[in-house]
């Protein structure tokens, strides 16, 4: 029942994505798993620390690292811990225990923002219930967001976020897929990163309507944009001055760089945050997490819904209990920064030398790659340079080499390293980075 055959052949490949094509629309179970760099799905066979290996045997140094969930690498010794534990305690499907009670109590002692905090599989379910949250508490609908940013797939935020270059200026603003109501895109107001003049005067003209300022501190999916100098302590006044909520997605910009994500790297401190992706250390797991008074509006203290039968699945909690362990281990940062030092020295001085232009831009264990400048961008408009036909072939280029990052249909987007990576792993990225580029050249 689990076991399948290798695909080695050219044949048996097509055979393989001919048979997925006819139960997966495009043979995927996440659009973006269809890769356009190799025209067709990754099917893996197997993953291991800093590796994975395809269905046709394959070897790929794994600069993806599952979009960041698998920080400490792919098939952590702690995995097998939490599932024979799960497996011990007979699952504990859709019940709370104790060990759920000890993964908030963790999170609330180590992200700045938390006072109480609730569980979801995915991010973007923790901002859809969060969203719903803000809008009780502020008691206005319209939300303030950036462009660029990313919040999950669902019709509260995927509007406005990633317009083509001629829709940045459409009213209402652009609806990122088919399907989303036209109605909620009137609720979003989108403005451009790191422009606080922008931020003051829509808080000014909509302080009657906007209730959560909604920010991802650290935009990943532009390339790594970080927030400029009191970009983060401007949008923290205005919130206050205005009742607004402040709301940080740190789905992704968690863990990244410290225990306490985003706003310990950066010290403003949010109402309420997401956080996720390498909660579950490779699991579905994500928080909502936030102050005692805006929490304790959720049932069954409060009035605001937030159910589900697969919230907090025993595994994913006993992965997020071990992966609160390691990043609370000083040893583990001094790793991390430790390998950020060398692959970022690295890209530096690759970039200099680089064909073509180029810009990689970091933070923590991730970092973007932007084709087409090689001067700093701090907003989505200025991200537009970027090549994705160049991003495809450079895709190319490494999995020819041995190294994959993945493709995101040729964004800007984000790659990084795990704990599993070793200095001899970064060396080996460099340079498959650097040959890469300069056959590009």
């Amino acid at each position: 029942m689990f076991d399948f055959e290798m695909a080695e052949t050219d044949e048996a490949l097509a055979a393989l994505n001919e048979r997925g094509r006819k139960v997966l629309p495009g043979g995927v179970c996440s659009s973006t798993r269809f890769n356009q760099a190799w025209g067709r799905p990754v099917y893996a066979s197997r993953s291991k620390g800093a590796r994975f290996w395809d269905i046709q045997g394959r070897e790929f140094l794994d600069m993806s690292m599952s979009h960041g969930a698998t920080l400490l690498g792919h098939g952590h010794e702690s995995l097998k811990q939490a599932f024979e534990k799960a497996w011990e305690l007979g699952g504990l499907c859709s019940l709370d225990s104790p060990l759920h009670i000890e993964l908030a109590e963790e999170l609330c002692r180590l992200v700045p923002c938390g006072e109480r905090a609730r569980f979801t599989s995915s991010g973007s379910e923790a901002t859809l219930h969060a969203l719903r949250l803000c809008r009780a508490v502020s008691g206005r609908e319209k939300i303030i967001r950036f462009f660029g940013h990313f919040h999950g797939y669902h019709e509260l935020t995927f509007i406005g976020g990633h317009p083509p270059a001629d829709q940045l200026d459409a009213s209402p603003p652009y609806r990122e897929s088919a399907g989303i109501p036209l109605s909620m895109a009137e609720l979003i107001v989108p403005l451009p990163y790191n422009d606080i003049a922008a931020l003051e005067a829509a808080v000014e003209r909509h302080k009657d309507e906007v209730g959560t300022i909604l920010i991802e501190p650290v935009d990943f999916n532009c390339g790594c944009i970080l927030p400029e100098p009191g970009f983060l302590e401007r949008a923290r006044e205005l919130a206050n001055d205005h009742n607004m909520v402040l709301f940080f997605d740190e789905i992704q910009s968690f863990a990244k760089k410290s225990a306490g994500g985003a706003q310990q790297d950066f010290g403003v401190t949010p109402d309420i945050c997401t956080i996720g992706k390498s909660l579950g250390a490779g699991l579905p797991l994500s928080a909502i997490l936030g102050s005692a008074e805006l929490m304790d509006r959720y049932k069954p203290v409060g009035d605001v819904a937030h159910s589900g039968t697969f919230n907090a699945p025993l595994t994913s909690i006993l992965a997020g209990l071990a992966f609160v362990a390691e990043i609370d281990r000083p040893q583990f940062w001094q790793t991390i920064e430790s390998l950020a030092a060398r692959l970022f020295a690295g890209l530096d001085d690759i970039a200099a030398r680089s064909p073509i232009p180029v810009r990689f831009q970091r933070h923590g264990s991730r970092f973007g790659i932007i084709f087409g400048t090689r001067e700093p961008v701090i907003n989505y408009r200025q991200s537009l340079c970027h090549k994705p036909e160049t991003m495809l072939e450079f895709c190319r280029q490494t999995t020819d080499r041995g190294v994959y990052f993945h493709d995101y249909g040729g964004g800007a987007c984000h790659h990084g390293f795990s704990l599993a990576h070793t200095a001899d792993d970064i060396d080996r990225v460099l340079e498959v980075m650097d040959e890469s580029l300069q056959a590009m050249g």
